[in-house]
């Protein structure tokens, strides 16, 4: 007795039924390849290529440091000093004497920094001098603003981190820290133009206008 055998239906990518299985791979391996969005992708017997990947996320190279120079070359005034509780910073000079100007944006510098010892005379460093800077540091915020940026700018997750970490122990060592920063977008906003509170908006939406209120 003969059986008939059920033929299987297959779709492509079009939504067109093909009868043969191979034949639709064989016609699905000779498509054009055609860029999406374009008035290309609704010929026939095309296939939209996939997106490029942009690599947002991927880490970017660090580079040479102005902090890993300056180390190098013995300018900090530190040393390393193991205790019962692990490793930390010796000063050779009190803190409170410290040319607050000149050595804070250097260790913000190095916190891009990733390899020992570097990483740690730059990330306990600069939470040293946040920690006894007092009304010294808040002069100097302008200089750190681009070492910060360059920093999350890497897109390495332990860099960022770390950053962040010193952000927020940047807010919280000075009152005035974060007052400053508001006081400048509000001056920025008076004095920018008629336009200057939508480009403020449009980079910090939480901003409140200090005009319109």
């Amino acid at each position: 007795m003969l059986v008939k055998k059920e033929k299987q239906v297959f779709y492509d990518t079009r939504g067109v039924k093909s009868i043969n299985d191979k034949a639709a791979k064989a016609k699905q391996a000779h498509k054009r390849v055609v860029p999406g969005f374009s008035t290309q992708s609704r010929q026939t017997n095309v296939q939209v290529a996939k997106p490029r990947i942009t690599g947002i996320f991927k880490p970017r190279p660090i580079g040479l440091t102005l902090f890993r120079k300056f180390y190098e070359r013995g300018d900090f005034p530190i040393a390393l000093e193991h205790c019962a509780k692990g490793s930390r910073i010796l000063w050779k000079i009190p803190l409170d004497k410290i040319d607050y100007h000149h050595y804070l944006p250097l260790f913000f510098e190095g916190l891009r920094e990733t390899t020992h010892p570097y990483e740690f005379f730059a990330r306990q460093g600069t939470h040293d001098l946040l920690e006894h800077g007092g009304p010294l540091i808040l002069p100097v915020v302008p200089q750190l603003i681009m070492p910060l940026k360059r920093a999350l700018n890497t897109h390495n997750p332990q860099v960022m981190c770390t950053t962040l970490k010193v952000i927020q122990h940047l807010i919280l060592c000075c009152d005035l820290c974060g007052e400053a920063i508001n006081e400048t977008l509000e001056l920025m906003e008076r004095h920018g133009g008629e336009d200057a509170f939508i480009n403020i908006k449009y980079m910090i939406p939480t901003y409140e206008s200090c005009l319109l209120n």
